[in-house]
């Protein structure tokens, strides 16, 4: 755990990220089925979908989802109906991180949650209507959506403005170390997620903290 970079330990808010914490892809056999077809190294395919130059292009909403799977099927050559199979079997290996939402969930009303994620525009829609955080976290932060991404110090500034909080009153859990070092630089308490149980253990001390 980082040091208290305040007098003041009272935390109010925690925020999320969304891909490899609250959406985690545990089983990527779809995804593997398609890289041995197509005669791709492993975990090609999460690169050209978040990796590529036009991802990160969506992901400062400089372009569209559609526009990635569009690059993505003119790098690998295919038709209309293998993309549409492909992206349907990529998504499906994304599943809710259950234990964790459930933590979060039982941090309100007392504490505000929020999600601040480096994602397409469309990453608000998707994450609605197949898992319905809408209904656990307050502001949703999207990276294609405000046009930034972490680990601009803007963009957590911005997130600690949506959510009505200062920075350190703020607890992040992300698992990219520079994302994390990035939160602790504007006054946030990092956590980086490692594993569910772990996030959580090291997030709920920040609260124990607060509340002595």
């Amino acid at each position: 755990m980082d040091n208290l970079m305040t007098n003041d330990k009272t935390i109010r808010a925690v925020i999320f990220d969304l891909g490899g914490v609250l959406i985690r892809s545990i089983d990527k056999t779809p995804r593997r089925k398609w890289e041995i077809e197509l005669g791709l190294p492993e975990n090609q395919l999460s690169h050209l979908a978040f990796g590529s130059d036009m991802a990160q292009r969506a992901m400062l909403g400089d372009a569209t989802e559609e526009d990635v799977w569009r690059d993505v099927a003119n790098t690998l050559n295919l038709n209309a109906d293998q993309m549409r199979d492909l992206v349907a079997d990529f998504w499906s290996c994304e599943s809710l991180n259950i234990e964790l939402a459930n933590f979060a969930r039982a941090l309100r009303p007392k504490y505000q949650t929020a999600i601040l994620s480096n994602a397409f525009s469309s990453a608000r829609q998707a994450v609605t209507e197949n898992f319905q955080l809408d209904e656990i976290f307050d502001p949703m932060i999207i990276s294609g959506e405000v046009r930034l991404a972490k680990p601009d110090a803007r963009i957590f500034h911005l997130t600690a403005q949506r959510i009505g909080v200062a920075p350190h009153e703020c607890v992040f859990i992300d698992d990219v170390h520079e994302n994390i070092e990035s939160a602790r630089a504007v006054g946030m308490r990092g956590v980086q997620f490692v594993n569910t149980v772990q996030a959580i253990a090291e997030a709920q001390q920040y609260l124990e903290i607060s509340l002595q």
